[in-house]
C-alpha cells in the first residue's frame, strides 16, 4: 500500500467504463447493471478500490436528468458502502446555456440534478453547463458576445441556485469545467472559465462556484502551461480553484501519455494551497458514445492500454498521483497529513 503523506483527497470518474452501457441511463431511465444486478458503475469502484495500492477516498458519478430515481438511489447507496465521498456531475444536454431562449430548460435539468444531490447529502456537484456539447455549426463567442454569454450563464447558474435551494442545503460548492476546442466552441480554456467562475461567485456573494482543472483540457486549449499555472495561482488566491482531474490530453488514455500537462499543473494547483481533491480520469476509446470526439482528434481513438484492462489503467493512474501528491509534500509544496 501507498501511505497517503498529504490531506488531499484521492478519487477516480468512472468514465472509462463507457457512457453506452456503463454509466448512461436507458431510454427508460434505467441505469446498467451487471450480471449480479448490481449497477456497474459500483461493481467497478469495488473492483479498483481492492486492486489499488493507493487510497481511494471519493468518486466524481456522473448523474444525467431523466434517470430513474430508484436507481440513482441505489447508484449512491453502493458507492457508499464502499466507504466513498460521492461528488455528482449534473449532466445538461440538448440545450443551450448560453442562449435565453434555453434557458428554462437548462435550469430545469441543472434543478433535477441538484435535488438528486441534496437528497443524497452530496457536498460537491460539478458540471460542463455554460455550453452545449459538440454543437453543429457552433462559432466562438469573443468581445460583446463572449460578455452576453458569461452574463447569460451566470443568469442560469444562479436561478438554478436559487430554485434548488442551494444556500440552505449541504452543497457546498459547484466546480464548472471547460472543454477543449471542437466540444466547446467559447468556454474552452481556463481563463475564459475563469472569467465565468467570477462573475457568478460576485453575483452570487461569496466564493461559492469554482473553476475544476482538467490537465487534459489545459493541454488542449491554446493556453501555455505557464500562462494555466498564473490563472491557477490566481483562482487558488481568489477561492475560485476547484477540483483537478489527473487526465491525458487528446488520447484521455494511459497517463503516460501525458506529455508534461498533470505534473505541472498538478504542482501549480498544489502551490495555491487550495488543491483539495485530485481526480483520475480516463475515457474508453471504443465508447460508442465518444464517437464524436474520435472524429474531431483521432487520438482520442488511440489504445493505449498497452495489454491491461481499463481497471488496470486507471489503477496505475491512482499509483501515479498518489506517488505525486506525497513527493509534493517531500518537496514542501502540500502539507503533511
Amino acid at each position: 500500500m501507498i501511505p497517503p503523506r498529504s490531506t488531499i483527497s484521492l478519487g477516480v470518474v468512472p468514465t472509462h467504463i463507457k457512457f453506452v452501457g456503463g454509466l448512461a441511463p436507458d431510454d427508460k431511465g434505467k441505469l446498467p447493471r451487471d450480471q449480479d444486478g448490481q449497477i456497474c458503475a459500483v461493481t467497478e469502484m469495488a473492483r479498483i478500490k481492492e486492486a489499488s495500492p493507493a487510497p481511494l477516498h471519493c468518486v466524481q458519478i456522473s448523474v444525467f436528468p431523466g434517470t430513474n430515481a430508484d436507481d440513482v438511489s441505489d447508484l449512491v447507496d453502493g458507492l457508499k458502502t464502499l466507504e466513498l465521498e460521492i461528488h455528482l456531475i449534473l449532466m445538461v444536454g440538448g440545450a443551450d446555456p448560453m442562449n435565453p431562449a434555453d434557458e428554462d430548460a437548462v435550469v430545469a435539468m441543472l434543478v433535477d440534478g441538484l435535488n438528486a444531490a441534496k437528497k443524497h447529502g452530496v457536498t460537491h456537484v460539478g458540471s460542463t453547463s455554460v455550453e452545449e456539447w459538440m454543437k453543429p455549426g457552433a462559432t466562438r463567442k469573443d468581445g460583446a458576445d463572449f460578455d452576453a454569454a458569461v452574463a447569460q450563464n451566470v443568469k442560469v447558474h444562479l436561478r438554478a441556485a436559487e430554485e434548488a435551494g442551494l444556500k440552505d442545503s449541504c452543497i457546498q460548492d459547484w466546480h464548472i469545467e471547460f472543454l477543449r476546442p471542437g466540444e466547446f466552441a467559447t468556454f474552452t480554456d481556463l481563463g475564459r472559465i475563469w472569467a465565468f467562475i467570477k462573475a457568478a461567485n460576485e453575483a452570487y456573494g461569496q466564493p461559492f462556484f469554482k473553476a475544476l482543472v482538467d490537465a487534459a483540457h489545459c493541454g488542449d486549449s491554446t493556453l501555455t502551461i505557464p500562462e494555466n499555472e498564473a490563472i491557477i495561482a490566481e483562482m487558488g488566491a481568489a477561492g475560485g480553484l476547484g477540483f483537478f482531474h489527473a487526465s491525458a490530453k487528446t488520447t484521455r488514455g494511459c497517463l503516460s501519455t501525458d506529455d508534461g500537462w498533470i505534473s505541472a499543473l498538478l504542482a501549480a494547483a498544489a502551490k495555491t494551497g487550495a488543491l483539495e481533491y485530485v481526480i483520475v480520469e480516463l475515457f474508453h476509446h471504443e465508447d460508442a458514445a465518444l464517437e464524436g470526439l474520435r472524429n474531431l482528434d483521432p487520438g482520442h481513438g488511440v489504445d493505449t492500454t498497452d495489454g491491461r484492462s481499463y481497471t488496470e489503467l486507471v489503477v496505475d493512474g491512482l499509483t501515479d498521483v498518489a506517488r505525486r501528491l506525497n513527493n509534493l509534500v517531500a518537496r514542501g509544496f502540500l502539507p503533511a497529513k
